[in-house]
């Protein structure tokens, strides 16, 4: 958050995409141990390749409207909440237009079920709407308030797209096909990660869709919108830049022997003191390698466990600030209740669209739905994971089981064995996850039940 903070402020000011100016190396030179006088640095700050440029942008826009003081985080927080309020009715769009199409083709306005579909993605907008974690979300200076609308809407964009393409007039075609690429070339801009889900898409409109003209519009339309910036930070590394150079870092934390997949505080804090992105993101991948070649076999042992702590319940922020004194000694009735709030969400809502996504019809909607969790799962397990990435999925989450909610017990019967055994086989990890994070965290959570519990001091 910090460094999303300078950023924006930089941007705001004038001064480009800088961080670490005077007043900011000073604030965190302590813990860096850093020499500020040896470094000789300009006093706006460094030109910076480590972080993608768009939410910083954001906020540097709410920042330059409101004035860079004290009240900016208000002002963020506010303009967050109403990024998140868009989510209800987004998921809204994006659950009609998943069930809108039967496997023959038919449009929603001869399908006989329509009321059911209506009220299954109203049910599923509420669910996004009073989702505990996502209603929160916008306190924190965090990308994600910006990445999960932007997902949404290209995945919106993209179904409409596949809707259009079965009708006889190519203008609709053409706007959505530009549009999908728009739309995921500002998602890479703000998470990079979302890249490889952006490929399988183009893909998808050529080899599903079978409109190989419409794929290359979107393909460009996305080189249109993230080529300026790799330039830029091409021109400032001297060499073929990404979005962002934060890789090498991620790759170090991830496979550090401490680590086990998540971030972790210690080796999180060994290349910091690195203020130049490209030789961090060298030494950060040299070192990652080497981990590799010490002990291949935890390669697999990671990806596995990062695949369980993608999956995990949303305690992990609120367990930090409390247990460090944030938010002051809460009521143990009260610390439940909270807990409890914040973890059993995720837990009915994914179990439950396990087996209803197996309801939803058969076609390029449902392949599209699935190439999104595997595009977006993919790099998450092989780099670095933590629990709040899954939030970019709830909408989705939501529309499976709000389908299974409404339309589907009974018609469970009637899926394939095979179908309905995945689905118990995904219940049961999930459940054997959760039992496994909560065995892990039980200490710590009957801690926080204890008489200081807010006092003690444990690193993210």
């Amino acid at each position: 958050m910090f460094q999303y903070d300078m950023l924006a402020r930089s941007l705001a000011s004038g001064n480009g995409f800088r961080w670490y100016a005077t007043a900011d190396l000073a604030q965190i030179a302590p813990y860096l141990h850093l020499d500020k006088a040896s470094l000789n640095l300009d006093p706006r700050g460094i030109l910076t390749t480590f972080r993608a440029p768009l939410y910083p942008g954001f906020l540097s826009l709410v920042y330059f409207l409101n004035g860079i003081n004290d009240g900016r985080f208000f002002a963020a927080r506010l303009a967050q909440t109403i990024l998140g309020a868009l989510l209800a009715p987004l998921t809204y769009l994006v659950s009609l237009n998943l069930s809108s199409t039967d496997p023959s083709g038919k449009t929603a306005e001869v399908r006989k079920n329509i009321p059911s579909n209506q009220k299954a993605s109203r049910t599923a907008a509420w669910v996004v709407a009073l989702y505990p974690t996502l209603v929160i979300y916008p306190l924190a200076l965090a990308t994600e308030n910006l990445f999960f609308l932007l997902v949404l809407a290209s995945v919106l964009a993209l179904l409409k797209l596949s809707h259009v393409s079965r009708g006889t007039k190519s203008k609709p075609a053409i706007f959505y096909s530009i549009l999908s690429g728009l739309l995921l070339g500002l998602a890479a801009l703000t998470r990079s990660v979302i890249l490889p889900f952006a490929s399988l898409c183009i893909l998808w409109i050529w080899l599903t869709l079978r409109l190989p003209t419409k794929a290359i519009l979107t393909g460009l339309a996305l080189i249109v919108i993230i080529a300026p910036w790799i330039i830029r930070n091409s021109l400032i590394a001297h060499k073929l830049t990404g979005i962002e150079s934060s890789m090498g870092y991620n790759l170090y934390v991830g496979y550090h022997p401490q680590s086990t997949g998540t971030f972790i505080f210690g080796p999180s804090l060994d290349l910091l003191s690195i203020l130049n992105d490209q030789t961090r993101d060298k030494i950060g991948t040299q070192k990652a390698i080497e981990f590799i070649r010490q002990d291949p076999a935890r390669f697999p042992y990671l990806a596995v466990r990062r695949l369980g702590y993608f999956n995990n319940l949303e305690l992990r922020a609120f367990t930090y600030f409390y247990v460090n004194n944030y938010l002051g000694l809460i009521p143990d009735p009260l610390l439940i209740l909270i807990l409890l709030l914040l973890g059993i969400p995720f837990v009915i809502i994914s179990l439950s669209a396990v087996f209803g996504a197996s309801l939803l019809p058969t076609g390029p909607e449902l392949i599209l739905l699935a190439l999104l969790l595997f595009g977006y799962l993919l790099p998450h397990v092989f780099i670095l994971s933590e629990e709040r990435f899954h939030l970019t999925l709830i909408p989705f989450l939501a529309i499976c089981a709000a389908n299974l909610w409404l339309n589907g017990f009974n018609a469970l019967k009637s899926q394939a064995t095979p179908v309905l055994l995945i689905a118990c086989l995904v219940a049961m990890l999930l459940i054997v996850n959760w039992g496994f994070e909560l065995s892990r965290d039980g200490p710590i959570l009957a801690q926080m039940l204890g008489p200081n519990g807010n006092q003690l001091y444990l690193p993210y």
